[in-house]
């Protein structure tokens, strides 16, 4: 799994159809109400068809017209003239009121990936990064989980960074082996590594410090996200709470493991992960 995609794409990589089970994805839309769910079901099948694109889907011209194909589609969704591959999308859309630029945002975000790989990108072009493959998908999911408007939006960012930060820092050996660093420039750039290679970043004897202070800012979010969360409705806030608790254990077993190498693969254990998942499901 590679940092540059969101928890939603994340549990699209683990399932050929429907969320894997074992996702805290799935998890958590299984606890939405029918209606809600298969709005999250239509919602999730069209990021996992963009994050196809994007991944497998050959050329980097061939990607570009089919994801130029995706934009069209989704305008002609909001002109009523929807085709057969966003059908799905028009009741969701309709009823919880999805706005067409989060669809954007989604396929901008895969877009930025697809084409060229990322390297120590400075702050604000990782921000927009995380806006749009966590944040966006955030926003359309918090229309139809009914959080109010301006908390829901709220939620979206904090909660979006907290993830996307946090796949950031659990992957950042697997992704250098891909070539790409998420790591922000201006962090790298003070502990005296400018242009690095992916490869010379991670091996750097200081990267430790880079990772620590991008984990204080994820747990700022985390932070936000809770303050949001707690202020609203249970019913409204059953799924983001657990992606926030789920996800958290990641970070807190980065920060247990620490950032020298040899850095080991973390993952919660699934006693854990059971003990979120009947902490926050329970109405």
């Amino acid at each position: 799994m590679s940092a540059g995609a969101s928890p939603v794409h994340e549990a699209a990589e683990e399932a050929p159809a429907l969320p894997a089970a074992g996702s805290s994805f799935y998890t958590a839309m299984r606890l939405l109400p029918k209606e809600r769910r298969e709005a999250m079901y239509a919602v999730y099948a069209f990021c996992r068809a963009v994050d196809d694109v994007a991944d497998d889907g050959g050329p980097a011209e061939t990607r570009a017209a089919e994801l130029d194909r995706w934009r069209a589609d989704i305008d002609g969704l909001y002109a009523g003239r929807p085709v057969a591959r966003v059908r799905d999308l028009v009741v969701p859309v309709q009823r919880f009121d999805l706005k067409r630029a989060d669809f954007h945002a989604v396929i901008d975000g895969m877009a930025m990936d697809a084409f060229e790989d990322i390297v120590a990108p400075d702050e604000a072009t990782l921000d927009l990064y995380c806006d749009r493959v966590a944040s966006a998908v955030g926003r359309l999911s918090v229309r139809i989980f009914g959080l109010p408007e301006e908390d829901g939006i709220r939620l979206a960012w904090h909660e979006g960074r907290a993830l996307q930060l946090t796949n950031i820092l659990r992957d950042i050996d697997e992704d250098a082996d891909r070539g790409r660093l998420y790591l922000p420039r201006e962090k790298l750039e003070a502990i005296g590594l400018t242009d690095p290679t992916p490869g010379e970043a991670i091996a750097h004897p200081r990267i430790g410090e880079v990772c620590a202070a991008l984990a204080e800012e994820a747990q700022a979010h985390y932070h936000a996200t809770w303050a949001i969360i707690r202020r609203n409705a249970r019913r409204a806030t059953k799924a983001p709470r657990l992606m926030a608790a789920a996800y958290r254990l990641y970070l807190d077993a980065l920060l247990a493991r620490g950032w020298a190498p040899p850095r080991a693969r973390v993952k919660p254990s699934k006693l854990r992960l059971v003990a979120v998942a009947l902490r926050h499901g329970i109405v």
